[in-house]
Formats: structure tokens, C-alpha cells, sequence
């Protein structure tokens, strides 16, 4: 995982992803779900990219369960687009396309 992929956690989500500056895409994510593994290379990827309009970020949400629980997540891998703390887009499952297409989207807002 690149350095510029932040690890979100329950105790830090209100402080990093809700209070962003940024818009800030979340990734819910488990190390047991393949397409979750499948999406690393590509939130890398992206990270690089849009690295100075975007922050990206993921949370186990095998360890985490308050947030994910408050957020309905049903299904893995769902990332979430977060802009001045409220959802702006999101995708549930390994849509690279949808993925790259929101963060494309709201770098060029």
C-alpha cells in the first residue's frame, strides 16, 4: 500500500475524512475480500495522481465496526467520495471504472 493510502480508523474518521479540506474518497474495506485486494494497485494509482486534490483513505472494517455500522456498509469493497464532510458519490464493489471516473470528477470540479 502506498504511504499517500491513509489508514482511517473509528477514533480518527470525524477528524480526517469529515473534516477534510479535501474531498476524500474512503475505501470499506477487509483483508478477506479479494476485490478489496484488487482495488489496492488502483487506489495507489490514484493516490499518486490526485494525490494534491484528493485524499484517499481505507478502513478495515474487520476492526472497525462503529462507523461502517453508522454508514449502513453491507458490502465490500464500497468507496465513498466525501466532499466539506458530506457524501458526494460512492461505489459498492471492484468497478475500476466508477472508481477512477469519480476521482477524475471531483479533481476536476
Amino acid at each position: 500500500m502506498s504511504d499517500l493510502v491513509e489508514i482511517i480508523t473509528d477514533d480518527n474518521f470525524i477528524e480526517e475524512v469529515q473534516n477534510s479540506s479535501k474531498p476524500f474518497l474512503l475505501d470499506f474495506w477487509a483483508p478477506w475480500c479479494n476485490p478489496c485486494l484488487a482495488l489496492q494497485p488502483v487506489l495507489d494509482q490514484l493516490a499518486e495522481a490526485y494525490g494534491d486534490k484528493i485524499r484517499i483513505g481505507k478502513m478495515n472494517v474487520s476492526e472497525n465496526a462503529t462507523i461502517p455500522a453508522q454508514m449502513a456498509v453491507r458490502n465490500i469493497p464500497r468507496l465513498v467520495m466525501f466532499k466539506d464532510g458530506e457524501i458526494v458519490d460512492e461505489c459498492v464493489g471492484a468497478n475500476k471504472k466508477k472508481i477512477i471516473d469519480m476521482c477524475e470528477t471531483i479533481a476536476n470540479a
